[in-house]
């Protein structure tokens, strides 16, 4: 018992335990595991023109729905993934990325990304989306439900043929989808 004391107190005891705690709080701060079981849904819906502040609205909004133009379906990489894609013409000739039913994992850190790449199954297609082109349409706003991203005017898609929820913390695609002219 007396060299369980004597453990104790001694400095190197302390000086590893503050190690240890401040490399446990730090591996959680980089990991942030209870991501693995949480989730955040977003149900946005489908998008439409506005008008901007000051300006007449349109006479019938109803009657110029967006038009797709192109689509896609979601496959597994990390993270089993699933949902379709759209990509969205207004009236106005603005484009919207719009992800529907979209089912995945929540993690660190995860982004929207227009890429060049070629979807690929399997681990073959965890890591391509980011050797090449890439446009980053913002963080994800929830791994599950229906949402909306602006596309800039000067993202070329006939180049940008993909679309990757792509972890920026440990450079990995979690879902993919390839996206078909329609």
């Amino acid at each position: 018992m007396a060299s369980m004391r004597a453990i104790a107190r001694s400095p190197l005891t302390w000086v590893l335990t503050v190690l240890i705690v401040l490399v446990l709080g730090a591996a959680l701060a980089f990991f942030e595991p209870w991501r693995l079981v949480t989730d955040t849904t977003v149900d946005e819906a489908a998008p439409t023109v506005v008008a901007p502040p000051g300006s007449m609205p349109p006479i019938d909004p109803g009657s110029q729905p967006p038009r797709a133009l192109a689509t896609g379906t979601f496959i597994s990489h990390e993270h089993g993934t699933s949902g379709t894609v759209s990509v969205l013409q207004l009236a106005d000739g603005s484009r919207v990325l719009r992800l529907a039913d979209l089912d995945t994992s929540d993690g660190p850190d995860l982004h929207v990304w227009l890429t060049d790449a070629p979807v690929l199954e399997g681990r073959a297609g965890w890591g391509v989306f980011d050797d090449g082109r890439h446009t980053d349409l913002g963080q994800l706003k929830g791994n599950r439900g229906s949402q909306n991203y602006a596309i800039p005017a000067d993202v070329d898609l006939t180049v940008l043929t993909s679309v990757s929820i792509w972890c920026d913390r440990f450079d990995v695609s979690f879902g993919a989808a390839a996206l078909h002219a329609v």
